[in-house]
């Protein structure tokens, strides 16, 4: 058991760099957002990572460890991958939304596996309040994801497809909230 406790002390180590990793990429992504939707459920979740990073911070002391200086190389291969893509759009607008979408989803999706993973381990090794912890940055990570389709359903797709069929407004303006559907829930809390 000595083997999977430490497996889950490396994983939570992991995390506490992805999260720090992961709240950098957000604060930058946020620079190019247009989407006020978008904008509220990025600055969101910037803050609910935070917390998240926290709760990892909480379950390593639980596990008698500290974070350390461990770079998560799955997370840095995304963010990198998201910074590029943002390089190659040249304006703001529907499409560098959907850029930014697109990054963060998987950055979810990579997240929401990992915390999958842990809260089992830590199940498994009879680490109940480590669980409990991951489990809720597990459900908080999938109701983002969520969120983000959302947001993209009700607001930034609708807003590409015009742009690109010509519908958009005149170059420098911007399109009426209403019609950006900035009325509904943002990509964030729930």
């Amino acid at each position: 058991m000595a083997g999977l406790k430490e497996m889950l002390v490396d994983q939570l180590k992991d995390a506490h760099s992805a999260e720090r990793q992961a709240i950098q990429a957000m604060k930058k992504a946020l620079r190019n957002t247009s989407e006020p939707q978008l904008r509220q459920g990025i600055e969101a979740h910037i803050a609910q990572s935070e917390e998240q990073r926290e709760r990892v911070e909480q379950a390593l002391e639980i596990a008698g460890a500290k974070a350390g200086r461990k770079v998560c190389e799955a997370m840095r291969g995304l963010v990198e991958e998201a910074q590029h893509e943002m390089e190659e759009q040249e304006e703001k607008g529907p499409v560098m939304d959907l850029v930014i979408i697109a990054a963060q989803q998987r950055i979810e999706h990579y997240e929401i596996a990992a915390y999958g993973t842990m809260a089992e381990l830590a199940k498994a090794t009879g680490q109940q309040e480590i669980a409990e912890l991951l489990g809720r940055t597990l459900q908080e990570e999938k109701a983002q994801d969520e969120a983000l389709t959302e947001v993209t359903r009700s607001a930034v797709l609708p807003a590409a497809l015009a742009e690109e069929n010509g519908e958009g407004e005149e170059e420098g303006e911007e399109a009426p909230a209403a019609k950006r559907g900035a009325a509904r829930k943002p990509a964030g809390k729930r």
